[in-house]
């Protein structure tokens, strides 16, 4: 799923309901990207809490990955921030990151706002896909979401992927996936292996 460009869809019609602002998870060149699922809120089918929560599988892996780091991590010289931080590329573009390092001398002290990052991270890493990607495909969304990152200046963004149980590994240079039984590095040569911590854990993802 990671490495083919998905077909291009046919867009669905939109919801004549109004959308509620606790729907948009992004702002893509000045578009929203709201919550995979907020169709089914708009529709009265589910409630916005039922879509808001992350499935224990990504809580389990998200928690998994920040105690890795935090073995390592200096925290004299790195925050690591989490819960869908936000980064303020531009007027036009609002992303989210579920865990992001950011290096304390770009994101100083006097940056520690109420308001989303104004500076990219060092590294941003994600677990799945939580936007609606109906229109512009996964494949589309993980590519364009990755482009902006790096042209906002972050040197690495790694994306697991549950359903295929991959890791994809982006640097401005390139992009690999690999099974997410590989280990994989996060910086400093110090890496992480999702497969062999749910086997050690007991978890058996089918």
């Amino acid at each position: 799923m990671a490495t083919a460009y998905d077909a291009p869809r046919r867009p669905l019609p939109k919801p004549r309901r109004k959308i509620p602002d606790s729907l948009v998870y992004e702002i893509m060149d000045g578009k929203p990207i709201y919550r995979k699922g907020y169709r089914d809120v708009v529709s009265g089918k589910k409630t916005i809490e039922e879509i808001m929560g992350a499935s224990t599988l990504q809580s389990v892996i998200v928690a998994y990955l920040v105690i890795q780091i935090g073995k390592f991590i200096d925290d004299d010289i790195y925050f690591v921030l989490t819960g869908e931080s936000g980064v303020h590329l531009d007027h036009r573009n609002n992303l989210a990151n579920d865990i992001a390092i950011f290096d304390q001398a770009v994101l100083t002290p006097a940056k520690i706002s109420k308001k989303y990052a104004d500076v990219p991270p060092r590294i941003a890493i994600e677990v799945d896909i939580e936007a609606d990607t109906y229109e512009l495909t996964e494949n589309g969304y993980i590519y364009k979401k990755t482009r902006k990152l790096f042209d906002f200046g972050v040197q690495k963004i790694i994306w697991v992927l549950t359903d295929p149980q991959v890791v994809l590994i982006a640097t401005p240079e390139r992009i690999e996936t690999v099974n997410w039984d590989k280990d994989v590095e996060i910086m400093d040569g110090n890496t992480f292996n999702i497969g062999a911590y749910l086997t050690k854990k007991g978890i058996s993802i089918p």
